[in-house]
């Protein structure tokens, strides 16, 4: 069997939203399917130092900053912050309306200090399986690492996190940046919530078009890729691969668009899809 490239998003594909500590079944799988000659990658809106903590399994190289920012192996493949301009205009234009941001870097994050609070009014304590709400809830606590807004020290910014009660608060940033980053909005799974959650993601890349450099980079066609997700901001990696697999626990549109729905998380959806596929 000719090796594939195996891409897996990591918060409600992977592992639960916000932790790092993946399945043993998939990290077996993942294993298995390395030593029958594939290659298998994070493919991630975290930064880099949010996927830190998984390196450790010994990944082949990985997609951070939702394609910013791109590793294989040792060998930086890509590298594409926004510019000064466009941070303070992001974060100028969204505050302007009353929207709460956090700004990735490539090392960490900033946020506005009272987004834990906003999140907890919106939504309580359940995100009912929005991976990426839930990520911010165990970044805020602690888990994942992030700080103040006004700690922010001047290092490059890949993206922006968004969260707001009203979809008119974007008018102002989408007027000025829509042209230039998609407002990558999350699905909204319960209508009782009131949070509306989302990233702004420079135009020049995404989950897609990272997974075609890669493959470029190491000469394999994108008929020999697979790629795990389960939320909206997995939209182009599922548009794009090979084979698509989407987690149960992920949205109903992402489904509704991938070649295969696997178990969920929680139930050892990754090992069994690795097994249906034949890669481990």
């Amino acid at each position: 069997m000719t090796g594939k490239l195996i891409f897996l998003d990591i918060d409600g594909t992977l592992t639960q939203p916000g932790h790092n500590e993946p399945p043993e079944s998939a990290l077996a799988a993942i294993r298995e399917a390395q030593k029958r000659g594939h290659k298998v990658f994070l493919c991630s809106g975290r930064n880099p130092g949010m996927l830190a903590p998984l390196l450790k399994y010994g990944f082949d190289g990985y997609i951070s900053c939702a394609g910013g920012y791109i590793k294989v192996g040792e060998d930086l493949i890509y590298d594409m912050p926004m510019t000064e301009e466009e941070r303070k205009t992001a974060v100028e234009k969204l505050h302007e309306k009353g929207v709460f941001c956090t700004i990735e870097g490539r090392d960490g994050a900033f946020g506005d200090s009272d987004l834990g609070a906003f999140i907890e009014n919106s939504l309580g304590s359940d995100s009912k399986g929005n991976s990426e709400i839930e990520r911010w809830r165990k970044a805020l606590a602690g888990s994942l690492g992030i700080r103040p807004m006004e700690e922010y020290d001047g290092s490059d910014i890949y993206k922006v996190v968004i969260m707001c009660l009203h979809p008119e608060q974007l008018a102002p940033a989408r007027e000025a940046l829509e042209d230039r980053y998609n407002f990558c909005i999350q699905e909204i799974t319960d209508p009782s919530h009131r949070c509306i959650n989302g990233e702004l993601i420079n135009r020049k890349y995404d989950k897609g078009r990272a997974i075609l450099r890669i493959c470029e980079h190491l000469g394999v066609p994108v008929s020999d890729t697979v790629g795990f997700g389960d939320s909206m901001n997995d939209l182009e990696m599922i548009q794009t691969v090979g084979t698509s697999v989407c987690m149960a626990n992920g949205s109903d549109a992402l489904k509704k668009i991938s070649d295969i729905v696997c178990p969920s998380v929680e139930e050892d959806g990754m090992a069994k899809a690795f097994a249906q596929l034949g890669l481990a």
